[in-house]
């Protein structure tokens, strides 16, 4: 049976499909490690379990790629205002969708 790739918990990329036994978690060992970090240092804080913790620079580019998907679906919007036609529909389209996969990263 084939099983669509779960994402990495800490990067969110593809995990590879292993055959047999338990499905993998982290797509490579250093997701893992950082995984691993963070949950040692929350265990010192007074962290919610379940937080995610951005540095500045990873917060600034999660904000910069959901500015992105809303400037393109403003696109699509006075698109379909001004009657595009459906080509152009389609590649605003795609390029909204893109958008919105590389921005459903956390890090």
């Amino acid at each position: 049976m084939d099983r669509k790739p779960d994402p990495c918990l800490w990067c969110g990329r593809p995990v590879p499909v292993v055959a047999a036994g338990r499905r993998r978690r982290y797509c490579r060992q250093s997701c893992r490690q950082r995984a691993y970090e963070q949950r040692s240092i929350l265990r010192e804080v007074s962290v919610p379990q379940d937080s995610t913790i951005l540095t500045a620079e990873e917060a600034n580019a999660l904000a910069d790629r959901a500015f992105l998907v809303r400037c393109a679906a403003e696109d699509v919007a006075t698109a379909v205002r001004e009657g595009a036609t459906a080509e152009e529909l389609a590649d605003l389209s795609a390029e909204l969708v893109s958008l919105a996969r590389d921005a459903e990263r956390i890090r």
